[in-house]
């Protein structure tokens, strides 16, 4: 076994652990870590497998987009698991027949349409000058691009998700020991214009240097 089929069976162990992980984790965060792990290994197949752009698509898509909005959402809601596995086993039988299904189905088409295909080639060859064929790598031409003429959207999405991943963090922070500062997200998403200011209508009043002028000016009127 050469050292491709090694990793291959390790990318394709890890995925399986980590997609198992997903739907046995009682704690919805650590299924959502274990599903990033699982698109990481998925990931490493598909570079594998010469499919650079999808690979490196899944990464930036899934992993960089997809996810952390599936950890916003799942530390905004606060789920309380007790009250989601009410009926689990109720269900148990559907589910594990609809899972073998696709799980026959994915290995009828693996074994059948997957056998005489052919290793990924190239999509173009680079020729000099003199006619000579060019090492081309499709990594290095979809890096390039990325990195040139979608710079700014690349640099953009990134800090857009780092503020997600920041303000979750900071929006479902509990109360802790050692910190006083607890904010309830419920309470905030409820919060009106009209709560947190209001116009009070007021005589106007005169400062106690003006008055006091006033008052000489008045005296000095008299006499």
């Amino acid at each position: 076994m050469d050292a491709k089929t090694g990793f291959f069976y390790l990318f394709s162990a890890v995925m399986l652990f980590a997609a198992f992980r997903v739907i046995t984790s009682r704690n919805p965060v650590h299924a959502v870590l274990n599903l990033i792990l699982a698109f990481s290994q998925a990931a490493g197949i598909w570079l594998m497998l010469k499919a650079e752009f999808l690979g490196i698509a899944l990464v930036v898509v899934y992993l960089g987009a997809v996810m952390v909005l599936f950890m916003f959402v799942v530390m905004m809601l606060d789920i309380r698991i007790d009250r989601v596995r009410q009926g689990f086993w109720k269900h148990f039988p559907v589910a594990a027949f609809v899972g073998a299904v696709v799980a026959l189905e994915m290995a009828l088409v693996l074994m059948a349409g997957f056998g005489t295909v052919d290793e990924a080639k190239p999509v173009a060859e680079l020729l000099n000058k003199q006619g000579e064929v060019l090492p081309y790598s499709n990594t290095q031409a979809l890096g390039r691009l990325l990195y040139t003429q979608y710079l700014y959207p690349v640099e953009i999405a990134a800090i857009l998700l780092l503020v997600a991943m920041i303000t979750a963090i900071a929006l479902t922070m509990r109360k802790r020991k050692d910190t006083n500062k607890a904010i309830n997200p419920a309470i905030q998403v409820r919060v009106r214009a009209q709560d947190r200011i209001s116009l009070v209508k007021m005589e106007a009043t005169k400062a106690p240097v003006a008055a006091a002028a006033e008052g000489e000016t008045a005296v000095e009127e008299k006499k």
